[in-house]
């Protein structure tokens, strides 16, 4: 009678060779190679019967566990839309002492995993910039030794669903936001990381100070690089200071928006895709278009402009811009994001200088007042001082921005333009005499302003132009535009610009238009100086400089 037992794995070799061997018969294989693929295929054999009999044992462990249902991954039908529950979320940062004995239901990244012992885990949350802490401890109605060691062995930066009760610990949590903690009730991995990341989040949210008190008690701190954190920017945004600084971002946009509304400015969309340059140089991405020569907009100026001349009266855009320059610096990028605003002027384009003055202090004090949380998160690792500026800005002639640097014992061209470093000693000699880091200076050199400024009516040596200042560095350039064709095609000439390629510009000025003026301003440089941050790639999500295209 035949046996119903399976064979052993070594009847099963045997077997295995004899196989091969009448398999390969007549073939250039020998009998000792055919026995190493049959010793081959036996290997694989088992390895399969270890993996059936793991995934048997884990069947069993989860039929003898209680409350495996309130742990587990996720499967990807529940998470493919498959229906609408109703549940409740609620946002870690809102997670407050009120809330203590209400149960609560959240989802963060798994910033932390600290095992106690087979029985207790702690997990730290975090959403956005709010961390809490959460405790997995084995009770007889949810939590089971199983659910802990589920728990302990999940990846930094899963994805997590946490169901549980709010308790307010009686000494104060130094390690998290939320000053509650969650005692956790159900677990569910919504989605795995790599158990190895590329960066750390603790180590890319370090502060210098960090720095400074390791290596005064001899511990090593990994420095992540600049150059690593853009490689792998979508790890890098994680942190509490970056989360905070793309806000603050968001806000200072929205308050813009927000404050030209208010004083009748519409908001446009300028193309930029263009026939020839916005500005004037070489500094434009040149690219064919069907055909024909074109490049991409180094700002909406000439469209901007036309609109005025258009009708609109004032308008606003907010929008990409492109700057072939070869500029290696803290503050350039060859694309960022332009603040640009054209009105009519009535008599003087220091009507102009009035709506930057009331428009910057009113994004500067919207952030102190609605920004506190996200300016102490940037403030934690990059600490700086508040942003120092008048009710009533300061504005400056350049003549006496001149001479404020030669009492100082600093030569500068009286008809040049301010390099960074004596903008920068202009900007510490202004805070000196007037205490502020913001302010205006006016009635730039013609020569170094773009062939559109108009002319100082005094003086053509000089133009109806500004720039803006903050903690020494420009963020804004301004003027009054020149609307007469026949002047505008003269300076265009002068500036080396193929009249031809800006025709249907200089033609919209032949049909009626009005004095105007404007500005432009990088978002991401606004961002840098009110934070005081020591480059501009930490203000861009996704910084495209003249070595880098991806990510």
């Amino acid at each position: 009678m035949a046996s119903s037992e399976p064979p052993t794995a070594s009847q099963a070799s045997l077997s295995s060779v004899d196989g091969v061997a009448d398999d390969l018969a007549g073939t250039t294989l020998s009998k000792k190679q055919a026995k190493k693929l049959a010793k081959k295929e036996a290997k694989e054999e088992r390895k399969q019967q270890t993996s059936a009999s793991a995934t048997a044992a884990q069947d069993d462990s989860a039929e003898a566990d209680p409350f495996a249902a309130n742990y587990g991954e996720v499967p990807i039908e529940e998470i493919q839309s498959k229906a609408v529950s109703g549940r409740v979320w609620t946002e870690i940062g809102a997670l407050e002492g009120q809330l203590s004995g209400q149960s609560v239901l959240i989802r963060g990244v798994a910033q932390t995993i600290r095992p106690v012992s087979k029985k207790m885990a702690f997990l730290v949350l975090r959403q956005f910039t709010s961390t809490v802490q959460c405790v997995l401890s084995v009770d007889k109605e949810s939590v089971s030794p199983q659910m802990v060691k589920f728990a302990t062995v999940l990846n930094k930066e899963s994805i997590v669903d946490v169901e549980g009760i709010i308790s307010v610990p009686k000494d104060p949590i130094t390690g998290t936001t939320q000053q509650v903690e969650v005692q956790i009730k159900k677990l569910y991995c919504v989605n795995r990381s790599v158990p190895n990341l590329p960066i750390n989040i603790e180590d890319a949210a370090r502060s210098e100070k960090d720095f400074e008190k390791a290596e005064q008690t001899g511990v090593q701190l990994v420095r992540v690089g600049q150059d690593t954190r853009l490689n792998y920017r979508v790890l890098d945004i994680r942190t509490p200071a970056n989360q905070a600084i793309f806000r603050i971002q968001c806000h200072v946009e929205d308050v813009f928006r927000r404050f030209l509304r208010s004083e009748g400015f519409v908001g446009i969309h300028s193309p930029k895709l263009i026939a020839g340059s916005s500005e004037g140089g070489a500094a434009v991405f040149k690219l064919d278009y069907k055909g024909q020569p074109a490049c991409l907009a180094q700002s909406p100026q000439l469209y901007k402009q036309m609109a005025i001349c258009g009708g609109f009266g004032r308008v606003f855009e907010v929008g990409s811009v492109f700057r072939a320059e070869d500029s290696y610096t803290h503050r350039h990028l060859c694309e960022f994001v332009g603040l640009d605003v054209e009105m009519e002027i009535k008599e003087h384009y220091f009507e102009v200088c009035d709506i930057v003055d009331r428009l910057f202090v009113a994004i500067f004090d919207d952030l102190n007042e609605n920004c506190k949380t996200e300016l102490d998160a940037i403030n934690r690792q990059y600490p700086f001082e508040p942003l120092k500026y008048l009710r009533k800005t300061l504005k400056l002639t350049f003549e006496e921005g001149i001479q404020m640097l030669k009492e100082a014992g600093v030569e500068v061209d009286p008809l040049g333009d301010l390099n960074t470093e004596t903008e920068r000693k202009l900007g510490r000699l202004v805070r000196e005499k007037y205490d502020t880091d913001f302010y205006i200076l006016c009635r730039y050199p013609l020569a170094v302003r773009p062939f559109y400024t108009m002319p100082c009516y005094d003086n053509p040596a000089y133009s109806n132009s500004f720039d803006v200042f903050i903690r020494g560095e420009e963020i804004i350039s301004g003027a009054q535009r020149i609307h007469l064709p026949e002047l505008l095609t003269t300076r265009a000439e002068a500036c080396g610009i193929d009249v031809k390629t800006i025709s249907s510009y200089i033609d919209s000025f032949r049909y009626g238009a009005p004095p105007h003026g404007g500005f432009g301003v990088g978002l991401e440089r606004v961002v840098m100086l009110f934070c005081a941050l020591n480059n501009i790639r930490k203000t861009s999500l996704f910084p495209r400089d003249p070595q880098r295209l991806t990510p």
